[in-house]
């Protein structure tokens, strides 16, 4: 198993991840921010669905999906048809426009990626993959595990004392 040393570096590094993904956010079109690529991206991997499954693979409340449903119905990259089954629900599909958007997205994606990472050989780029995916299997479905944090360090030279509150016997 790992030092911890080696897991402090590796939270601090994950936590540079956060400048990978805002650069990554600066070449979507002005049109489509991160939320609504999202969506685009979870319907072309899924297909249709629910508005409430997409909400869950969001991990976002689903005001917050329904912001980014009207953002990309509006511009014509979905469509929104009845349920057959349950008809106050809604199936969200990508329309021929909003798959011309995802391959546009994932041209600009993977442009960057191969700008940035030009000087990694192929099997460089097929390791990170593989310990990316494998990091992701290790934290399992995030959007529905609460977080255990360790229980707070007790120094053992601070004792404990516990206080009680006595009344008289007489009372």
């Amino acid at each position: 198993m790992a030092e911890q040393a080696q897991f402090e570096e590796l939270a601090r590094q994950l936590s540079a991840v956060g400048a990978v993904k805002r650069d990554m956010g600066r070449i979507l079109p002005p049109d489509c921010p991160a939320g609504s690529a999202a969506v685009l991206t979870l319907l072309g991997r899924h297909e249709d669905m629910r508005m409430s499954k997409l909400a869950e693979l969001l991990a976002v409340d689903m005001s917050v999906t329904s912001r980014h449903v009207a953002h990309v119905a509006a511009r014509g990259w979905i469509e929104r048809h009845p349920d057959p089954a349950d008809k106050r629900s809604r199936i969200l599909r990508l329309t021929p426009t909003g798959l011309e958007q995802l391959h546009e997205l994932s041209r600009r994606t993977t442009h960057l990626l191969a700008e940035r990472l030009a000087d990694w050989t192929d099997d460089e780029v097929a390791q990170l993959i593989r310990l990316m995916t494998r990091l992701r299997a290790s934290f399992g479905d995030c959007r529905s595990v609460p977080v255990r944090l360790p229980a707070p360090a007790v120094q053992e030279s601070t004792p404990v004392v516990e206080e009680t509150t006595r009344t008289p016997a007489n009372s």
